[in-house]
Order: structure tokens, then C-alpha cells, then sequence
């Protein structure tokens, strides 16, 4: 594939932040760690004729890497047979480090690192004769709710009784901010994070981390059927924060929420602005077809980018990782606190029980898409995806590796969701009255090969070259979108827009959205590429014979953070995954 990208990194192999605390660093700062006697030993593993277990594997400290960066030159590299390709691994726990602010470089007081043990399993699936059922949030009836009440009640308990238990609430809130904000290096690969969102690992990940959750909660309350509740935010009747964590004097409630978003108040999955309610949940229905269809041109486009060993995290987000997911965790997300504290940031996402709801509800969106009629193939084959693979301690805190290749298919993780109503599913825009041609240039857009790279400080209008006439099969590519890791950032795009009304995005112009929460880096800059597909919005506002058209981008967060080195209209490249 063209647009290979690569950049040479010379690194040292002085010890960093991320080598364990000696005894002494414990002894000095207890309020931000607990005391594990033997961080500072290399893992011992022992086998038993039982169950399968293996080393993690030594460290490869080496002086000079290759990191291969940018969307074109990972999925090139990834699908290579001969390029230095290799699943990521899973950390090496007795390497943990600390976790610091995104902006600030501030020591958190957390201790993201989990208990050591001298054992790690290969897990397997077990048979299950009954699936769990995920219910919606807004209709669990009292004895549900009681059930789970317990359970999170037990959970929490176990941070007083034994707060090196990794089946407690902060333990498991913890393992969170470990995959995420640069406690873990790659094995391997000293000073570049694993980083768990921003690539195609963010849906099992994320898939496997409820699963053990909920297994954990069943087990506390010594019920295997447990199973938690989907903030069904896709549905209007689920646009608000569920009821059942807003009760204060529930274990599910949680203080470091925004205020002013409490029930009813509903939920802006595009953060346009729009004060009408209405607006706003047909803005939202709007978002969610678009990042799951409408947008959609290939695998990738959906699931995220390929990431590999040895590469620099963050090469690209999916539509729904970008879109919704984004969306609600900075619409919880406390801005009275320093850091956005608690779904405001991902160290603390955790801690706030809404988080795992929130997520079951995004896998919940992978598990629909999967269902799709399109022409998207719904499956990565790549080996370096099906290999890659995490630890988690499951409900007997066992230390237990597992892949990604055993969670696509989660019935067999033996649960499925309570069905209910997909209002977004043919929520296409209206199809404008007449053919859109932009009657008069607006007088500040300019040509793309004049303007950018643009830093988006402001509403940008730009003339992009179609690659054909008319309504082809056309992708938007976005490039080189430098941001700072560090802010919540966000920017819609539309195409011959003419009313120019920014708080709607019902309108056939829409094409799409990209979006990060605040996370943790080694250099506050990182860099992605994004690409939207126009060929159904081209049958919407019916272009005729145009061979450019006018692109909106509007900023709606911190776009003064936001670089883009270029965009250009090509066509659609093969869907193949």
C-alpha cells in the first residue's frame, strides 16, 4: 500500500519513571503506593500438569527501534508478511510504573499496578449452558437492582478488608488507568506505552475488562447469571444518565460527575450546542448512523487501526470509538475537579461505576455492527490482531492471559444482550430538496494545497478536488492530525454546506466527526489519520457533475490544539479487512 510513514527513534536505556519504586520510594510516598515486596524481582512462573502456564518473556532492552507511525505505514506493516510485524504483548507487571496527569506531568495520587502473583494461566473459555442477559439501565426492575447493589457494594468492601485483593472496586478501577496512562511499557520495546484506546485493540480490550468485571460481581454475590446493565445511550429513552446511578445514597452513585448533567438532562453525543431537546436527539441519531454505517468504508474505519509491537501508540481511532464513546465520557466527566476526574480522564474512568455500563453499551455497538448489511467485512484476520493479548486477574484472582481471538464472538463469553429498539438503524438524513451546488463560493474558502497544514483555531471552509465526477465512490482522508494528548478535542466536517447551521447535524452535508478524551503520552503530541466515507452522502445532496466541493470543518473543543497537515478526496479504497 502507498503512504508508507516511518521515523527512526534513538532511545537510551537509563532507567525511567516506569522502573519499579524501590522499597525506600514506597516508605517515602505511601499515599501513592502500596507496599509489594517483591515489585523489584523478575516474575517467576511455575507449571502444573492442569492448566497451561508460561512466562511473560525477558525484557529485549535495546538502544535504537523502529517506530512506524501514521495510518497507511501501520496497515502496510501490519499486513506484511516480511515487515518486523508482532502481536502486542501482554506487560510485565513487575515492571509497573507510575501514572502521571496528561498535562501537568503531576504524580497522580493512584497506584495504577496491580498485585504480583508467581503464576500466570492461559485462560479458556468455559462452556456455558445459559447466557448472562445485559439489560438496559433505565428498565432493570427492583430486584435487579437490588442484586446489583450488593454486588458493588461487596466489591467496594474489599478496599478496606484487603486492598490487594484484584477483585476490589479500586484494584479493578485501576487496571484501567495501568493500559492507559503509561504505567505499562512494551515488552521489549523500553519508553513506548501500551495504550489501549486509539487502535483496533480498544474493542476487546474493553470486551475482555467487562467480562471479568462481571464475573468478579456474580462471584462477590455468588450469583454466575449476574450480568450488568448497558447505558442504552443510542435509544432516546436512554439519552439521559440512568436513574439508578443518581441515587446518592446508592453504592452506584458517584460525586465526581458533572453537575449540570444529572437526570434529565440529555446526553449531546456531538457536543453541538443545540438547547432544544429534540435537536439534540436527532442530532444524536444522526451521529450514530453515520459512525456505524453512513461513515463507514472499510474494517478499519470502524474498528480502529492496526497496532503492533514496536510501534508508537495511538495510530487512529474507529467512528464509534471517536464518536459516541468519547462523547459520553466527557458528558460524565466532573469539570470541577483538576483533571476531569472521574470519566473525564481514563486513569479515573473506572472509579465511577457508570463507566462500565457506558461500555457495555459500546460493546454492545461492536456486537451490532458485526450484524450489519453492508459491504464492510466485519472480521480482521490479521494474526497480529488475533495474537495480541492482556492480563487481568478473573473472579477467582487467578493472573490470566488472554487474547484478543477469543473474544470476538461473545456469546461464547457467555452473554448477549436484552433486545430493544434501534431507532438510529435507518435514521438516514433527508435527502436535500434540491441538487446541493454551493451557489457562490464563500468567500474565505480557499484551495487545500493553499491552506494546509491549518491549525483549527476556527471554522475552516476549503476547496478539495473530487478524484471523479459526481456521485463516485469516494473516501475523505483527514491527514496528520496533530493534537495534544493532553485536552479533550473535537471538530465536526461537512460537505457543501449552504445553511451553515452549526447545532444541526441532522442534514444530509453531515460527514462525520473526530473526537479524543484527555490521556496520558510520553509526548503530549500524537498524530492520526481519519477517513469518512461521502459516497452515500453524495447520493444525498446529489452533486451532479461537480468535480470540488466545499469542506466545513468546525471546531468544538480546543480546536487551537488541533493541527491538520492535509486533506484530499480519493476513491474508495478496497474494503478487505
Amino acid at each position: 500500500m502507498a503512504f508508507l510513514q516511518s521515523s527512526c527513534i534513538v532511545l537510551t536505556t537509563t532507567p525511567h519513571h516506569h522502573t519499579s519504586p524501590s522499597s525506600e520510594s514506597f516508605s517515602a510516598n505511601p499515599s501513592h503506593f502500596f507496599t509489594h515486596p517483591n515489585r523489584t524481582h523478575r516474575l517467576q512462573v511455575s507449571c502444573n500438569s492442569s492448566e497451561k502456564q508460561t512466562p511473560q518473556g525477558k525484557l529485549d532492552r535495546r538502544n535504537m527501534l523502529l517506530g512506524l507511525g501514521g495510518l497507511y505505514g501501520a496497515s502496510n506493516l501490519a499486513s506484511s508478511p516480511h515487515g518486523n510485524a508482532a502481536p502486542i504483548k501482554p506487560p510485565e507487571l513487575n515492571k509497573c510504573g507510575e501514572a502521571r496527569d496528561v498535562a501537568s506531568g503531576d504524580l497522580l495520587d493512584v497506584n495504577c499496578c496491580p498485585p504480583l502473583t508467581d503464576t500466570i494461566i492461559d485462560y479458556k473459555l468455559p462452556n456455558f449452558t445459559k447466557l448472562r442477559v445485559r439489560p438496559p439501565a433505565h428498565k432493570v426492575n427492583k430486584e435487579y437492582l437490588a442484586k446489583f447493589e450488593e454486588a458493588i457494594r461487596r466489591m467496594k468492601a474489599l478496599d478496606k478488608s484487603d486492598p490487594t485483593d484484584p477483585r476490589g472496586f479500586m484494584q479493578q478501577a485501576n487496571i484501567h488507568c495501568a493500559y492507559c496512562n503509561g504505567a505499562y511499557d512494551q515488552v521489549g520495546y523500553p519508553n513506548i506505552d501500551i495504550q489501549v484506546h486509539e487502535s483496533w485493540l480498544f474493542f476487546p480490550f474493553h470486551r475482555w475488562y467487562l467480562y471479568f468485571y462481571e464475573r468478579i460481581l456474580g462471584e462477590l454475590i455468588d450469583d454466575p447469571t449476574f450480568a450488568l446493565p448497558f447505558w442504552n445511550w443510542d435509544n432516546p429513552k436512554g439519552m439521559q444518565m440512568p436513574k439508578i446511578f443518581d441515587t446518592e445514597s446508592s453504592p452506584l452513585y458517584n460525586k465526581n460527575r458533572n453537575q449540570a448533567n444529572r437526570p434529565p438532562t440529555l446526553i449531546d453525543l456531538g457536543f453541538s450546542g443545540a438547547s432544544d431537546d429534540l435537536q439534540v436527539v436527532v442530532n444524536n441519531l444522526t451521529i450514530m448512523y453515520s459512525e456505524m454505517i453512513r461513515s463507514v468504508n472499510s474494517t478499519l474505519d470502524f474498528m480502529g487501526q492496526p497496532y503492533i509491537a514496536g510501534q508508537l501508540p495511538r495510530p487512529g481511532m474507529g467512528s464509534s470509538e471517536r464518536g459516541s464513546h468519547i462523547a459520553a465520557h466527557v458528558f460524565v466527566g466532573d469539570p470541577r475537579n483538576k483533571y476531569s476526574e472521574d470519566m473525564g480522564n481514563f486513569y479515573s474512568a473506572g472509579r465511577d461505576t457508570l463507566f462500565y455500563s457506558h461500555h457495555a453499551n459500546v460493546d454492545r455497538m461492536w456486537s451490532i455492527w458485526k450484524t450489519l448489511k453492508t459491504d464492510v467485512p466485519k472480521e480482521i484476520n490479521n494474526p497480529d490482531y488475533l495474537n495480541a493479548s492482556f492480563l487481568f486477574y478473573d473472579e477467582k484472582k487467578r493472573l490470566v492471559r488472554v487474547k484478543v481471538a477469543d473474544s470476538l464472538d461473545y456469546k461464547k463469553m457467555g452473554y448477549e444482550y436484552e433486545k430493544v429498539d434501534i431507532p438510529w438503524l435507518n435514521y438516514k438524513p433527508s435527502k436535500k430538496a434540491a441538487k446541493s451546488k454551493i451557489r457562490k463560493i464563500p468567500s474565505d474558502a480557499k484551495k487545500a494545497e493553499e491552506l494546509f497544514p491549518i491549525t483549527l483555531n476556527k471554522t475552516v471552509r476549503v476547496l478539495v478536488n473530487k478524484s471523479a465526477k459526481g456521485q463516485a465512490d469516494e473516501v475523505l482522508v483527514l491527514e496528520d492530525i496533530e493534537t495534544d494528548t493532553t485536552k479533550f478535542i473535537k471538530f465536526d466536517v461537512f460537505v457543501n454546506d449552504e445553511d451553515d447551521e452549526a447545532n444541526e447535524l441532522d442534514r444530509a452535508e453531515y460527514a462525520g466527526t473526530f473526537a479524543q478524551v484527555p490521556h496520558k503520552t510520553k509526548a503530549k503530541k500524537g498524530k492520526s489519520t481519519i477517513s469518512l466515507k461521502l459516497t452515500e452522502l453524495y447520493e444525498d445532496i446529489d452533486i451532479a457533475d461537480d468535480d470540488t466541493v466545499v469542506l466545513t470543518i468546525i471546531p468544538r473543543s480546543n480546536g487551537g490544539d488541533v493541527t491538520i497537515g492535509g486533506i484530499k478526496i480519493i476513491p474508495s479504497p478496497t474494503k478487505s479487512a
